[in-house]
């Protein structure tokens, strides 16, 4: 990033904070290693540009919304088609119902689908049907898994067990709410059975990220998904699977399809409208058909559905089930991966990296498997933050989240030469790290 570059972004920031609260538009968009947002001027395909049009290859890639990469063709075409409708809201068309079609035979759970607009949104709706159809109140999560930014979700375990009353992780959350929330750790399956007799008839649902990728990526033990629905159903508790992140990444029908287990309902975001603001939730009929106006469960919402996401979502959907993306994906995210791994093997860097599809964490300061959330946040963020300003300063670009292990990821749009490009810019990080930790 050229001095100017950094000039103008901190005369943008000085300006954002005499309007925006906090500077930013979205807490997560200020990134804790640069103290201050980073500014695009705009994208195109695996790149971001600065404000001084500098080109830096995006390992974010909008918190992975942009599966595609950035202003995909045939996304750009669905929208402008969306334009020239006249950019409906609130209307139902025949594209609404040809997407829901289309949901309905790859995700494996989808029996009924509806769309929301947010991850949040479509996650709290699905607590709301599984409360109403079990006649039950409390919700069971995961530490560190994330469902959004709604009240249910604004806990941490308050110790290691999972035995004490949650803590609320925002300010304005009652403790209170804290009574209806259980926590568990990820990947275990003696605390997770604990929890499940401890509360006993009063758990309406389990609610889970079947990858936790909110962790950088942490994928289930084996047998792991399958021992919550085989228990959950044993308990007549409804299972969740969280796929805004997980869905589309490995495989056309998400970690359900990849795992072969299957939920009641799901949830779907970020990369089905390739970066269109678009959520969905999909399901079994019976529990999806309880949702007004046929049912008594309240969903509706002037912005459910905005044509133009619901055009760049068929689109999306109509790049992916192309022959061979996912085999090619695979192949990609493997190899890279791999030399990845070796490049800080080399260097003497300690750094465990976990992917799965188009997804990844790195994790440093240890060489083991992170399995569990704990882990993953006890890992060493400083070293973490030298390799991110290292790669930044060679146009390489990770987003930061504080205190937070955070994710990254590529798209379809990072071929070979775009993943050869990053190596070599890591494999220099890389070595400068060894470099100053000898020093």
């Amino acid at each position: 990033m050229s001095q100017s570059g950094l000039t103008a972004a901190a005369q943008l920031y000085d300006q954002a904070r005499q309007s925006l609260a906090g500077g930013v538009t979205a807490g997560l968009r200020w990134h804790p290693y640069l103290s201050r947002p980073f500014y695009a001027s705009r994208a195109q395909g695996p790149y971001l540009y600065d404000l001084e049009g500098e080109r830096y290859l995006d390992f974010n890639m909008a918190n992975g919304a942009v599966l595609l990469g950035h202003g995909h063709p045939a996304v750009n075409e669905a929208v402008q088609a969306g334009l020239a409708a006249g950019i409906l809201t609130a209307s139902e068309t025949e594209h609404h119902v040809r997407l829901a079609t289309t949901l309905c035979r790859v995700i494996p759970c989808a029996e009924r689908v509806r769309f929301a607009v947010t991850g949040t949104e479509a996650a709290m709706v699905a607590v709301r049907l599984a409360r109403h159809v079990t006649g039950r109140r409390k919700l069971l999560t995961f530490a560190g898994h994330f469902h959004g930014l709604a009240e249910p979700f604004l806990f941490r375990p308050a110790d290691q067990t999972g035995s004490g009353l949650p803590i609320p992780v925002s300010g304005g959350v009652p403790d209170t709410y804290g009574q209806d929330v259980v926590i568990v750790p990820w990947n275990d399956p003696d605390a997770f059975d604990h929890a499940l007799t401890r509360h006993r008839g009063e758990l309406a649902a389990v609610i889970c990220e079947p990858v936790h990728y909110n962790a950088g990526c942490i994928p289930p033990q084996p047998g792991f998904l399958a021992y919550l629905r085989r228990r959950t159903q044993e308990e007549g508790i409804v299972l969740i699977f969280d796929e805004v992140l997980s869905g589309f990444r490995m495989a056309l029908g998400g970690a359900q399809a990849y795992y072969g287990v299957t939920p009641d309902l799901c949830t779907l975001a970020k990369a089905v409208a390739n970066g269109l603001p678009m959520a969905v939730l999909c399901g079994r009929a019976d529990l999806m058909e309880q949702l007004s106006p046929g049912g008594p469960v309240a969903h509706s919402g002037t912005y459910s559905g905005q044509l133009l996401s619901v055009l760049a979502a068929r689109a999306t959907l109509e790049a992916l089930e192309a022959p061979g993306v996912y085999e090619e994906l695979g192949r990609r995210a493997e190899r890279f991966y791999g030399e990845l791994q070796s490049i800080f093997d080399r260097a003497g860097v300690p750094a465990r990296v976990q992917g799965l599809g188009a997804r990844f964490g790195l994790y440093f300061g240890r060489r083991e498997p992170v399995v569990t959330w704990a882990e993953a946040v006890a890992c060493d963020q400083a070293l973490h933050r030298r390799f991110v300003l290292g790669c930044l300063r060679r146009g390489l670009y990770f987003h930061a989240y504080a205190g937070l292990p955070g994710h990254a990821g590529f798209s379809l749009a990072h071929d070979d030469d775009c993943l050869d490009e990053a190596l070599t810019v890591i494999e220099n990080v890389a070595r400068e790290l060894a470099r100053q930790r000898e020093a």
